[in-house]
């Protein structure tokens, strides 16, 4: 009996990188899956590539900067695949450049994908979770913990997902719900690739060329650690960087 058998999982960000990695992992693991991402022919070849290898998936057009669409793929998930043990909110974008000077419509991005995105899958998956147990992975950043120049808009956006987990963790862990926040390094994905100030995108992929970075599938493990725990264990934070990133 496979680890996750009879447990539901949702993932949002799921057409690429860390997203997909972790949808792949979990229903590995035996979790049916919904995957959820704005990019629908990405998430067709991921779907297609999941019930192939035998898992339960249902695929979900989702923008997360939209409450509305949030609320709908928590219910479709529930409706459609019959309850919801596991949320992992991945969806999100890393802006990097300096605050002198930017495109404010960048800030604009980051926050309602990075934080109120999540907050509202959050919001509307708590119903289902709570009194039954279950699991909320945040994926945050190191750029959650150090505040580095060039980087500050994305820096106060993990900050904020980390402030919000935490503060939920406290409301809901007696009623049998964990939170997880992980906070990966660099990971080789394509984050980077949408970075819309040239010099910051250029360091950025300079920075990350001149060490071994993590892959997607490093911080999936991570996740299905989190989420197999017995229920009395909670993983409430995880720091992960390449062995090779001094910052």
């Amino acid at each position: 009996m496979a680890a996750l058998d009879g447990k539901v999982a949702l993932v949002t960000g799921a057409s690429s990188g860390i997203g997909r990695a972790v949808a792949r992992s979990l229903a590995h693991e035996g979790a049916d899956v919904a995957v959820g991402a704005r990019r629908a022919d990405r998430l067709a070849l991921l779907h297609q590539e999941l019930t192939a290898a035998g898992a339960n998936a249902r695929t979900l057009e989702l923008d997360v900067t939209q409450e509305d669409a949030c609320r709908t793929a928590v219910q479709q998930t529930v409706d459609e695949l019959g309850r919801l043990d596991i949320v992992v909110n991945n969806a999100g974008v890393m802006l990097l450049g300096n605050i002198v000077g930017a495109d404010t419509e960048d800030w604009r991005r980051m926050i309602n994908t990075n934080v109120l995105g999540l907050m509202y899958v959050t919001h509307a998956a708590l119903p289902h979770l709570l009194g039954n147990g279950g699991d909320i992975v945040q994926i945050s950043s190191v750029a959650g913990r150090v505040a580095r120049r060039g980087s500050g808009v994305y820096n106060a956006s993990k900050w904020a997902v980390n402030a919000f987990s935490e503060a939920l963790r406290q409301e809901v862990t007696e009623q049998g719900v964990r939170i997880t926040i992980i906070e990966p390094g660099a990971v080789d994905t394509e984050l980077r690739t949408h970075i819309t100030q040239e010099g910051a995108r250029r360091r950025s992929e300079e920075q990350a060329e001149r060490i071994r970075q993590l892959q997607a599938q490093d911080i999936a493990h991570v996740v299905v650690d989190a989420v197999t725990r017995p229920p009395h264990m909670s993983i409430n934070e995880v720091l992960v960087r390449p062995t090779d990133q001094s910052w």
